[in-house]
């Protein structure tokens, strides 16, 4: 048995949201910049230069990615063998909380979503916590805008549809949601279970690496076949046209019921902000 205590997770969590925050991920800066090189509309490739300089700004001066600096979020997965001494959703809430606080993070958060009245906090986060085999205690982060989070689309698919008929469905969804979103997009797909369970499997395939490769074959393969459709769409970097409407689809499938196939999309901005550590 490992003793975690609730100190340490709020110190990471807080620590984190900062990163997110403030900090461009690695494989999206990279992938920016591959497809800036390529890039042949000029308007375009100016634009994500300046998306370059803005995270470099960001990064130096301690300052949020985006103006919208989104609805905290906690995935969890908790170690079998770990013991997490005094509460771990308060150390989730109050880690989030502090760093909202410390760092001037806009208080994006209405209480209650009906009545929709002031004061706006910067909680309380959402959590997703799950047990897995082990002594370790993973935290992932993300900070979700909702310019991309209002473009959420859920599919009740009849399980006699085809690849065809699903990869045009998420292909729909991203011309739908047009330069709205902020692209160049990553893509999130969650194929399978209930409807909850494909919602919450396209937004965790947001937080995989760009360049990661899917280990089923047929979802690689769809994969690619997406991001090649979701570009041809030619919305490009914020809707000036161009090669790069997308960076990434990432899709992660669960098992579901005979009768029902959900499909779920949900779109990450060119900041996509998240990230983890694992204690």
């Amino acid at each position: 048995m490992r003793i975690i205590s609730a100190c340490e997770i709020q110190k990471n969590v807080s620590n984190l949201f900062l990163k997110a925050g403030t900090v461009i991920r690695p494989d999206i800066e990279k992938a920016i910049k591959k497809v800036m090189k390529s890039e042949k509309n000029k308007l375009a490739k100016e634009m994500l230069r300046l998306i370059i300089e803005n995270a470099q700004i960001a990064k130096r001066e301690k300052l949020p990615l985006c103006q919208d600096t989104g609805l905290p979020i906690v995935f969890v997965e908790v170690g079998e063998e770990v013991f997490v001494r005094g509460s771990l959703k308060k150390a989730l809430m109050k880690g989030a909380e502090e760093a909202y606080k410390k760092y001037a993070f806009r208080r994006s958060v209405v209480v209650d979503p009906i009545l929709r009245k002031p004061p706006f906090k910067s909680g309380p986060a959402l959590t997703h916590i799950e047990t897995i085999k082990g002594n370790k205690l993973k935290l992932t982060v993300m900070a979700k805008g909702f310019g991309s989070e209002n473009k959420t689309k859920l599919g009740m698919m009849n399980p006699t549809a085809d690849i065809s008929e699903i990869e045009d469905f998420i292909v729909s969804c991203i011309e739908e949601a047009g330069p709205d979103a902020c692209p160049p997009y990553i893509v999130g797909v969650g194929v399978g279970g209930v409807a909850e369970t494909a919602n919450l499997l396209a937004k965790k395939a947001l937080l995989l690496p760009i360049g990661s490769k899917n280990k089923k074959k047929h979802l690689a393969l769809m994969e690619k076949r997406l991001l090649k459709k979701i570009n041809g769409l030619k919305i490009g970097v914020m809707g000036l046209g161009g090669e790069a409407t997308c960076l990434q689809v990432k899709i992660l499938s669960s098992p579901t019921h005979i009768a029902g196939l959900p499909v779920a999309v949900n779109i990450g901005c060119h900041a996509t902000r998240s990230a983890g550590c694992t204690i």
